[in-house]
């Protein structure tokens, strides 16, 4: 979400036009009519029509030119062409200024409503995961890497079905609307296939498929299907997409990596075989930390990636919510500024039934 501006800032483009304003009378008032100081009032209502409203920008414009019109005076200048020139361009800027408030107002009126409109898309996309699911707990924490997006490629989701917790975490490659596009093909799709199909690899058929349909040229879409049957085991598909860690009860943390390496969604018609499932371990206290590469490929000011692996602490909370919130923010104190690409991490959590 966009960050609040901050007070202070604020006060300052507030007072702007008026300190500015006062400046130059003081100037004028001390160097006299030789200097020209008189036109230089006009920035009073330049710098209200760029920060404030038109209303605003208008009282400051007439405070402007009453204020060029006493300095006239002052100087001995009223009605003369100097003088003249001087109450024209105040004016002429005012006017100015009252066209740039009124048009900034109408685009940010436009933003708002396109705002709501992706706010809107994402409880369609990427709605609220259930925080309990049989043995599960989840948390899922999603980080745009533009300040005013609520969503991007990236994508998540959970389902329960027949043959017990599924879920997907992918990244769409590309930006703007058509990786929403394409996410919103690929988690209809595991909408579907989850819940009807009979195993995992499956469900990464159906989206192939999906995607066959939907993308052109080029595209694909890394991700990482699994399972949690009622036993301890976690059954994985890899499309390509990052590791996901696991952190086990005891403290140990390791990345659970493919025993292949396999293609991304979307490229499967270039004929190589699809991903193999495998297995993992999962049993009471354990974590698997799903992750898009906006994670791991986030870089401090150094340019040093990073170190998902080191840096998982902070999962110790009894809180799943809480346990991610404190990776996202060791994340973003990490950067030290705006992601460079979204960041999509969900946590699944095994615990006792």
């Amino acid at each position: 979400m966009a960050e609040e501006n901050d007070p202070k800032d604020s006060l300052l483009l507030a007072v702007l036009p008026f300190g500015v304003m006062a400046v130059v009378t003081a100037l004028d008032l001390t160097s006299g009519p030789g200097v020209g100081l008189l036109p230089l009032v006009s920035l009073g209502p330049a710098f209200a029509g760029l920060t404030g409203g038109w209303r605003r920008t208008a009282v400051i414009g007439v405070v402007a030119v009453v204020l060029c019109l006493g300095l006239s005076a002052f100087d001995g200048l009223f009605g003369t062409r100097r003088g003249f020139t001087a109450v024209l361009s105040v004016v002429g800027v005012t006017a100015a200024g009252l066209v740039a408030a009124v048009l900034r107002q109408r685009r940010e009126a436009e933003l708002a409503s396109v705002r709501s409109i992706a706010e809107v898309a994402q409880r369609v996309l990427l709605r609220p995961v259930p925080r309990n699911a049989g043995r599960l707990r989840v948390a899922v924490s999603y980080t745009s890497a533009v300040a005013e997006a609520r969503i991007g490629g990236d994508l998540y989701e959970v389902v329960t079905s027949p043959q017990g917790v599924r879920l997907i975490v992918g990244d769409v490659q590309g930006k703007g609307l058509e990786a929403v596009e394409t996410a919103a093909v690929v988690v209809g799709a595991f909408r579907e296939a989850a819940y009807d199909e009979p195993d995992l690899k499956a469900v990464g058929e159906r989206l192939e498929r999906a995607l066959e349909r939907h993308l052109t040229r080029e595209k694909f879409v890394t991700a990482v299907l699994a399972e949690v049957r009622d036993g301890t085991d976690c059954t994985l598909l890899n499309f390509g997409h990052p590791a996901p860690l696991m952190v086990r009860a005891e403290g140990e943390v390791r990345y659970l990596a493919p025993p292949e390496r396999a293609l991304p969604l979307g490229l499967g018609a270039h004929g190589a075989p699809g991903p193999k499932p495998y297995q993992v371990s999962f049993a009471s206290g354990d974590q698997v930390l799903f992750y898009t590469d906006g994670v791991t490929e986030a870089r401090d000011p150094s340019g040093v990636f990073y170190p998902l692996e080191q840096r998982v602490g902070g999962l110790t909370d009894p809180d799943p919510e809480a346990a991610l919130a404190a990776v996202r923010q060791d994340l973003m104190e990490h950067v030290g500024g705006p992601l460079q690409d979204d960041a999509a991490m969900l946590l699944l959590r095994h615990r006792d039934g």
